[in-house]
């Protein structure tokens, strides 16, 4: 209470209106944005084509200011050290004599005199980069065919475990389709073999089911 009517009084003396910063909800350091359940269009599935809105989840880092260690390399030894100059020179050294030894050598092959030194603004730069810490955000590869929208008999969205359902359904119902195609296959085979006086016999039905079964799943394809 003192230290408010302390800057109350300095206020009144200096001629302007004091402002003093409230933490917001929940400990935020700004008030807080986010949309209201009406204004939310992320929805979700719940069951018979049914969908709600998607509540937002808090941040784990509310009211904390982020730092600059956390995103950008931080000098590991002081500024100015033996140790530091004398990695500089020996860095500066060995360019100015790879600069001599490309200027000989295109002099000495009638060519034109390499490109001038870097400026250290772009070199500054340039080690700013290298320095950073803060990965790019790697692009997503493209899907190679879109992926199937599972839609309800309403015309609403399925939940996981109703896209299984129907997913175990659509794989049952192939399965059956198949071995009904493949027996038949099997069955024209044998007719086939025994017209051309061939002897049925297990060995035979191992080798011919088994072509009869690509055939089958080659001609659903």
């Amino acid at each position: 209470m003192s230290l408010c009517e302390e800057v109350e009084d300095k206020s009144k003396l200096l001629g302007f209106k004091a402002t003093i910063k409230k933490s917001q909800e929940g400990g935020r350091v700004r008030p807080k944005r986010k949309k209201t359940t009406p204004e939310i269009r992320r929805v979700k599935a719940v069951g018979g084509g049914k969908t709600e809105p998607v509540p937002y989840k808090d941040r784990k880092d509310i009211g904390q200011q982020r730092s600059s260690e956390t995103r950008q390399q931080q000098p590991q030894q002081e500024r100015g050290s033996a140790d530091v100059k004398a990695r500089a020179a020996a860095a500066a050294k060995e360019e100015r004599k790879k600069a001599a030894q490309a200027r000989a050598a295109a002099k000495k092959g009638g060519e034109s005199a390499p490109a001038a030194k870097p400026k250290s603004k772009d070199l500054a730069k340039q080690a700013s980069k290298l320095l950073s810490t803060k990965k790019p955000e790697a692009s997503k590869p493209t899907p190679a065919k879109p992926r199937r929208q599972w839609k309800s008999e309403t015309g609403g969205p399925m939940t996981r475990q109703e896209r299984d359902a129907a997913r175990n359904k659509e794989k049952t119902q192939s399965a059956q389709k198949t071995k009904k195609s493949s027996s038949e296959i099997l069955a024209q085979m044998r007719r086939e073999y025994e017209a051309g006086g061939g002897v049925w016999s297990n060995a035979v039905a191992v080798r011919m089911r088994a072509k009869a079964k690509a055939a089958a799943k080659a001609s659903e394809s």
